[in-house]
């Protein structure tokens, strides 16, 4: 009797899939769900770095076991070996490279190093292109085990002497838009002040409030400002802090080709050579810039708060300022120290005079102020300044019956120039009211830094590198920029109005595009545990609380770690730790900040979630307008796309950063430098240099000794001379090699460095 067949349908076998991460030297990686597999370069399989793959592991012996390294050693490990079995989805459609004429074919180089592969185009196509030019070109073509890609020149960028390669490579690897259409750039252009317009439309006139900027020297628009003076309001003396942010909406309506560009861009991004702006440069450094001597758009925060830096009630409302003074963060602490010592000694009575030669060059010398004084009293004024916008539920709780009643400026003394919202006529004046603003300012930042803490708030106090470029591009040195009482002073406010904002539209039941940081991985903060118990400090902290994601116990963590070689590293630890902070329609509250509501208002130049809370903030006030449901349906996938393109641009920026960082150390090869163990690996140490930038040194340069490798305390230690490196640990290295293409910079122990 025959065997009868089966014919059971068999089920299509799943592999494993992820995104392949291509090394420049050629090979790659795939992260799956089964875990991280490397990939040779035989078995790439045409795939590009970034393209969804799906893989099948080799054979066990196909890896042969070995530490799979680059240039420099490789942070790893032992991983099986896969083949990519097909792509399922294409990262790049374009790509940028050196275009090199070779009979009968055009061959573009790409500038990025994580492409290995050359596009092939047809010389006779474009036979005007230069030998060395910069070119676009679109892929016909992905390559095979067979065939090479090929593709077609879209567009010739520049030529290579004009081109920054490494960075303009980010651009296009990120693929970020760099250009306006010509409907966005009408709309710019069209744009205007209309301050007739605004006041009648119910703007408040505060052109005459005193007015300022603070934002780093490189600042190209200014899309924040602040105030302060003291007010009677209800019988009672309060502190009126005016966060005051440019009314971008105004210019950007819903749906307009300005808005469909902010909306794709999602987010400026600043790179170490440029800015790719969220919305033209008519509008982002022209009529939304707060400049000084210049009449904006604002939408204004009033916060009311008391000595103790509480606060007792806010107002929000559109409004018409006009800064004063443009002060970059250096000139703030300068100013704050200055009248930090005043007040220490003689009580504060030695003001500069009037005459003084820090005066002519100090930042109110481009004040126009005197002369806008003249045009402002021939303008219409609304007369409304003293009438607070009643909006319901606003802190219901903390609002008297008679809050309604506007605030009253305390009448001037001339002992107190804190006591009228007006700035003064002289400039020797001007400077000292600046400097006694700027100081009370600074108070109720540090009181209400101090209440964040209480509540758990979490400050990872590391710095920030910029590389300083020449007019050619060309890197020339290194700004290590910190935290200090100037930018405290702003981050403050800023978080401040954020969270009012926040609060305001969530009491009200209003939509809004909330900032959400949730708690961190457990799993994460376990792994810290061991590496933090090398540290003596680590012994008085609550070990229940760090388990368990207490912030108190987090925050002890950063805290007792200050100012030790360990720092920085033990903040970037526990930061990478936590979960990134993402837009959200619902709000779960901000664990770093420890905010329990919380949202981005006050930077809608370079952000597009802060111009959706602007939007929501006038529809709460002034009523829904006929596109609402249009903006509240979108909410959602605004909060996903803009939450993935701030990745982007911080990626982008990093890199850029990394590039030109790589670049400038280039030309100190052989020398030496103290640095921190910043990594540890079974292949080698990772090191950080003072100015940031992090280097390889490989196990075999670490001496005549084996090295075991603890993947719990992530140490390396000798078996015979008992050498021992762990993180955190200071170290002398050589520049050994510096790759600036990559960019990755390999190290060696410096002689007499401990072992």
């Amino acid at each position: 009797m025959p065997r009868s067949k089966n014919h059971t349908r068999r089920v299509a076998r799943s592999r494993p899939r992820g995104i392949m991460q291509l090394n420049p030297e050629g090979y790659g990686f795939v992260r799956t769900s089964e875990g991280e597999f490397f990939v040779p370069h035989a078995k790439l399989g045409g795939a590009f770095d970034g393209d969804l793959v799906e893989v099948s592991p080799l054979p066990a012996n196909a890896s042969k076991g070995r530490l799979h390294e680059g240039f420099g050693g490789g942070r790893y490990g032992h991983k099986p070996a896969a083949r990519v079995v097909s792509v399922i989805e294409r990262a790049h459609e374009v790509v940028v490279g050196r275009f090199e004429a070779a009979e009968p074919f055009g061959v573009v180089v790409p500038l990025d190093p994580h492409i290995p592969y050359d596009i092939f185009t047809q010389l006779s196509e474009a036979p005007d292109v230069e030998d060395g030019a910069i070119v676009r070109v679109r892929i016909a073509q992905f390559p095979s085990r067979n065939s090479a890609a090929t593709g077609h020149i879209e567009e010739v960028l520049e030529h290579v002497d004009g081109l920054d390669e490494g960075v303009d490579a980010v651009v296009a690897r990120h693929k970020f838009e760099t250009v306006f259409s010509d409907a966005a750039l009408a709309e710019a252009c069209g744009a205007s002040i209309d301050e007739v317009g605004a006041l009648a439309s119910g703007y408040r006139d505060l052109r005459e409030r005193f007015v300022f900027t603070i934002d780093p020297d490189d600042a190209r628009d200014f899309d924040d400002a602040l105030s302060i003076e003291q007010v009677e309001d209800q019988g009672r003396l309060l502190w009126r802090i005016g966060v005051h942010i440019a009314d971008v909406s105004h210019y950007v309506e819903w749906g307009s080709a300005l808005d469909l560009a902010a909306r794709r861009r999602g987010t400026s991004v600043y790179l170490v050579d440029r800015v790719i702006p969220m919305i033209p440069e008519e509008l982002s450094c022209g009529l939304c810039s707060l400049a000084p001597g210049e009449v904006r758009r604002s939408m204004t925060v009033d916060l009311y708060v008391n000595e103790r830096a509480q606060l007792a009630r806010y107002e929000i409302y559109p409004a018409l300022i006009c800064s004063n003074v443009r002060l970059t963060y250096g000139e703030a602490l300068e100013m704050l120290e200055g009248e930090r010592q005043l007040v220490a000694s003689e009580g504060g009575k030695h003001a500069p005079r009037s005459d003084s030669p820090a005066l002519e060059n100090s930042p109110l010398g481009c004040s126009r102020r005197a002369e806008l004084r003249a045009e402002h009293a021939s303008r219409p004024h609304s007369g409304i300044e003293d009438q607070p916008v009643d909006v319901e539920g606003l802190y219901r709780a903390t609002v008297p019956e008679n809050a309604g009643r506007a605030p009253r400026a305390v009448p001037q003394r001339s002992e107190d120039c804190l006591s009228t919202e007006y700035a003064p006529h002289s400039q020797g004046q001007r400077e000292t009211s600046l400097r006694k603003r700027l100081l009370q300012l600074s108070r109720l930042a540090s009181l209400r830094h101090a209440q964040r803490e209480r509540k758990g708030g979490i400050d990872f106090d590391q710095p920030e590198a910029r590389v300083k470029l020449d007019e050619a591009g060309r890197p020339q040195g290194v700004e290590l920029r910190r935290k200090n009482a100037a930018t405290s002073l702003v981050e403050e406010m800023m978080i401040w109005a954020n969270e009012v904002v926040a609060e305001h539209l969530s009491r009200a039941k209003f939509p809004c595009v909330y900032r959400v940081h949730e708690a961190p991985d457990l799993e994460g903060l376990a792994q810290l545990v061991p590496i933090f118990e090398e540290f003596p400090w680590f012994g008085k902290i609550d070990p229940v609380g760090f388990f368990t994601g207490s912030q108190h116990a987090l925050q002890q963590a950063v805290s007792a770690s200050r100012g030790r070689a360990e720092g920085e590293l033990v903040s970037s630890l526990v930061l990478r730790s936590m979960r990134r902070a993402v837009y959200r329609e619902k709000n779960c509250g901000h664990y770093g900040l420890a905010s329990a509501t919380y949202c981005h208002f006050t930077s809608p130049i370079r952000r597009y979630p802060d111009l959706m809370v602007h939007r929501m903030l006038k529809a709460e006030l002034f009523g829904r307008p006929e596109k609402f449901d249009q903006m509240t349906t979108n909410l959602g996938w605004i909060c996903e796309h803009s939450s993935g393109m701030e990745r982007e641009a911080d990626d982008a920026q990093r890199e850029s950063e990394e590039l030109k960082l790589a670049e400038y150390l280039q030309r100190f090869v052989g020398q030496s430098f103290s640095a921190i163990v910043s990594g540890v690996s079974q292949g080698g140490l990772y090191a950080r240099l003072e100015n940031t930038a992090e280097g390889f040194i490989p196990v075999r340069t670490l001496g005549d000794d084996y090295f075991s490798f603890d993947a719990a305390r992530y140490t390396l230690t000798g078996e015979e001379t008992g050498a021992r490196y762990r993180l955190g640990q200071r170290i002398a290295v050589v520049l050994f090699a510096v790759d600036s293409r990559v960019p990755q910079i390999d190290l060696r122990l410096a002689q007499g460095s401990k072992r």
